[in-house]
């Protein structure tokens, strides 16, 4: 599941996110979602996320807890 829609994503959750860093090289950082920075219920490039380890970037993908 991609991270465009701000209704999908909520605290607790496990996400690979892009860093402002890594958008050209598209590497991805996994963690749980702190808090959602992006207040619109859509975005195109995906949700800004807090990590709870204070990493800030955009949701790639919602990592399925059953894979």
């Amino acid at each position: 599941m991609n991270g465009q829609n701000r209704k999908d994503i909520y605290p607790g959750l496990l996400v690979d996110i892009i860093l402002k860093k890594d958008q050209r090289s598209g590497e991805l950082t996994r963690g749980v979602v702190k808090n959602l920075l992006t207040s619109a219920a859509y975005h195109s490039r995906g949700i800004k996320v807090r990590l709870e380890d204070g990493q800030v970037g955009r949701v790639a993908y919602i990592i399925d807890e059953e894979d």
